[in-house]
């Protein structure tokens, strides 16, 4: 295989990510050193994240392929790239918390289901409960209507049986 059908095919590789993912974090990983991105790595691996590094200018080929434009601009230097099928926001809680141990992580910006993310839509997101978390609140209010009836109920029924004694 010749080095350009090679680098075609990185650039299709880049690019079905892209499109297949429903969350990207575009991070700027100088400063780490290798046990912090092995560590990195590991966490994005069990949250069933892919992580890659890949050359500038193949991603800037990919994102044009797949209308991803804006991305360009943050596509300086060495980048790394957090690719996630599963859950929108894992990347970027992952990222976001272990930026916070580790200053030299640079959150540079995102594709959040298709579309550009800032790095203050990357850090929103973050910021949000997981799946299960927004779950467990939603039935939580779903549960309180009930609960609140139950207790009236046996207020009465307490407060009769009183009055009956």
């Amino acid at each position: 295989m010749s080095v350009r059908e090679q680098k075609q095919q990185v650039v299709s590789e880049i690019a079905s990510k892209l499109r297949e993912s429903k969350s990207t974090v575009v991070v700027d990983y100088r400063g780490l050193n290798v046990t912090e991105v092995t560590e990195l790595r590991k966490q994005l691996r069990e949250a069933n994240v892919d992580f890659k590094v890949y050359k500038n200018t193949m991603t800037r080929r990919a994102t044009a392929e797949v209308e991803l434009t804006e991305l360009d601009e943050v596509l300086v230097g060495p980048n790394a790239i957090a690719f996630s099928n599963d859950d929108v926001i894992a990347p970027a809680k992952i990222i976001n918390e272990f930026a916070k141990k580790h200053e030299a992580l640079e959150i540079k910006a995102g594709v959040i289901e298709g579309r550009f993310a800032s790095v203050e839509d990357v850090k929103a997101l973050a910021e949000l409960p997981s799946r299960d978390g927004l779950l467990s609140m939603l039935l939580s209010v779903l549960q309180a209507p009930m609960r609140n009836f139950a207790l009236a109920t046996k207020a009465v029924a307490d407060q009769k049986e009183e009055q009956g004694a």
